[in-house]
C-alpha cells in the first residue's frame, strides 16, 4: 500500500513539477529562487503524502508551500539591506494574490514551460549555456546528467548553470514571449533541448514500454511550440520526428521485456495514428520547401514506419537521406546511422568503409558505434575484432537488456563454445 502510495506522489510530482516551476519563474524573475522553493515543497509533498494522502488540488498544494518559501526568502533579504520591498518582494506578493485565486477555485495553473524555454535561449545568455539551462530548469534533467552529455564535469556544469540563472535575475531578462521577429534566433536553441530532453527520455530503459516521462513531455512541449508557430518547418519536422519514435515505443521490447532491434519489431505494435499524425506534419513542413535537420530526420524515421505498410523497407532511400543529413548536420549519430543504412543498402563493406572515416576521437565513448561496428565485423567475418567491439558496446550500454540482447549475439560467434 505504501509503495503503491509513493508511486501516486512520484507521479503527481513528476507532472506537476515542470509547470510549477515555469509558473514561479515567470511571476518571480528568479529561476534559482524559484527552484529552491519548489524543492522545499516537494520535499515536504514526499514526507506527508505518502501518509496523508495526495491532496484534491496537489498543484495548489504545492503552490502554497513554494510561495511561503519565496515570501520567507524575501523577507529575509529586505532585513538584510535594510531596504525597501525589492523586485523579487513585490513579484512574489503579486504571484501569491494570483496563486491563493486559483488555489481557491477552479482555474488551471497556466503552462508557462515554453514561455520559459525561450527566455533560457535570449542572446544575453552564454550560447554555451541555453541548452544546458533548457534541459534543467523547463525539463528537470540534474546537471550531472546534462554534463554527461555534453561531455563535461558536473561541477563545471553546475558552475555555468548557477552563472546563467544569475544573469537572468540580475539582467533584468523580460519573462514575456519573444515578439514574434526575435523567435526565429532562438527557436534553434529551443528545438534542440526538447529534442535531447525526448532523447533522455527515451532511452530511460524503465520507461522504455511506456510513453510517459520526459519523452511524452517533450512531445507535450513540441505541441506548444506549433501552437505559437504553426508553419514552423523544422518544428513540424521535430514533432513528426518523436512521434515516429514514439509510434514504436511498445515494439522495443517482447513479452519478456526483452530488448528488440527496430529491424525486427513487430509492426503489429506500432501505432498507426500517431504514424498518420506524423506523416501529415511532416508533409506540413515539406510544403515550406525550407528542408532541415529534424525535417530529413522525420524523412528517414517515416521511410522506417513504412514497414507497416509494405511489409519491406527502403534502405537506398534511408541512405540517400542519411547523405543529405550529415551535409547539414554531421553529428556522431548521423554519421553512424549513416553507415549502418549504407551496410543495408550495399554491403557491410561498405557500411564498415563509412564507419572507419568516422574520426576516432569521436567514438571512442559512443556505444552506438561499437554495437553497429561489432554487427558488421560479424558480416564480415572478422571474428576476434567483432568480439572486441561487441564486449566495448555492451560496457557502455546503460540498458540491462540491451547489455543482455548484445551478449546473447557476442556468444553466438564462432568459436565460442555457446556456438558450437
Amino acid at each position: 500500500m505504501a509503495a503503491a502510495s509513493g508511486r501516486v506522489v512520484e507521479r503527481v510530482l513528476r507532472d506537476s513539477s515542470r509547470r510549477l516551476l515555469a509558473f514561479l519563474a515567470a511571476r518571480t524573475r528568479d529561476v534559482a529562487a524559484a527552484e529552491d522553493a519548489l524543492a522545499d515543497a516537494t520535499r515536504l509533498a514526499l514526507e506527508t503524502w505518502p501518509a496523508r494522502g495526495v491532496p484534491e488540488k496537489p498543484e495548489a498544494w504545492l503552490l502554497t508551500v513554494a510561495r511561503r518559501r519565496l515570501t520567507d526568502q524575501a523577507r529575509h533579504r529586505q532585513v538584510r539591506d535594510a531596504a525597501e520591498p525589492d523586485l523579487l518582494a513585490l513579484n512574489i506578493l503579486k504571484a501569491t494574490e494570483e496563486a491563493v485565486e486559483m488555489s481557491s477555485g477552479d482555474m488551471i495553473f497556466p503552462d508557462e514551460r515554453l514561455k520559459l524555454l525561450f527566455i533560457c535561449a535570449h542572446p544575453a545568455i552564454d550560447a554555451g549555456a541555453r541548452t544546458p539551462l533548457m534541459l534543467q530548469v523547463v525539463l528537470g534533467l540534474d546537471a550531472a546528467r546534462i554534463a554527461a552529455a555534453f561531455l563535461m564535469q558536473p561541477p563545471a556544469m553546475g558552475q555555468r548553470l548557477a552563472r546563467a540563472k544569475s544573469k537572468i535575475r540580475d539582467a533584468g531578462i523580460g519573462f514575456d514571449l519573444p515578439r514574434p521577429s526575435d523567435l526565429p534566433a532562438r527557436l534553434g536553441a529551443v528545438l534542440d533541448a526538447v529534442y535531447a530532453a525526448y532523447g533522455s527520455g527515451w532511452a530511460d530503459p524503465i520507461a522504455a514500454g511506456e510513453q510517459t516521462g520526459l519523452a511524452a513531455e517533450a512531445i507535450d512541449l513540441g505541441r506548444l511550440l506549433l501552437q505559437l508557430m504553426p508553419d514552423e518547418p523544422e518544428g513540424l519536422g521535430l514533432v513528426a520526428l518523436m512521434l515516429f519514435s514514439a509510434a514504436r515505443r511498445q515494439a522495443r521490447r517482447d513479452a519478456d521485456g526483452n530488448y528488440v532491434p527496430l529491424s525486427e519489431q513487430d509492426t503489429s505494435r506500432w501505432s498507426l495514428p500517431l504514424i498518420a499524425e506524423a506523416n501529415d506534419l511532416l508533409r506540413r513542413a515539406e510544403r515550406q520547401e525550407q528542408p532541415g535537420r529534424y525535417q530529413l530526420e522525420a524523412a528517414i524515421q517515416s521511410l522506417h514506419c513504412a514497414r507497416a505498410f509494405t511489409g519491406s523497407t527502403d534502405w537506398a532511400a534511408i541512405a540517400w537521406l542519411y547523405d543529405g543529413l550529415v551535409t547539414i548536420a554531421p553529428s556522431i549519430g548521423a554519421l553512424v546511422s549513416r553507415a549502418a543504412a549504407q551496410a543495408e543498402a550495399q554491403d557491410a563493406a561498405a557500411g564498415w568503409a563509412a564507419l572507419q572515416a568516422i574520426p576516432a576521437d569521436l567514438v571512442s565513448g559512443y556505444q552506438p558505434y561499437w554495437a553497429v561496428a561489432a554487427h558488421l565485423l560479424t558480416c564480415l567475418q572478422r571474428t576476434d575484432t567483432a568480439r572486441a567491439a561487441y564486449a566495448r558496446a555492451i560496457d557502455l550500454a546503460h540498458d540491462p537488456a540491451e547489455r543482455r540482447f548484445l551478449a546473447e549475439r557476442a556468444a553466438a560467434l564462432p568459436g565460442n563454445p555457446a556456438s558450437r
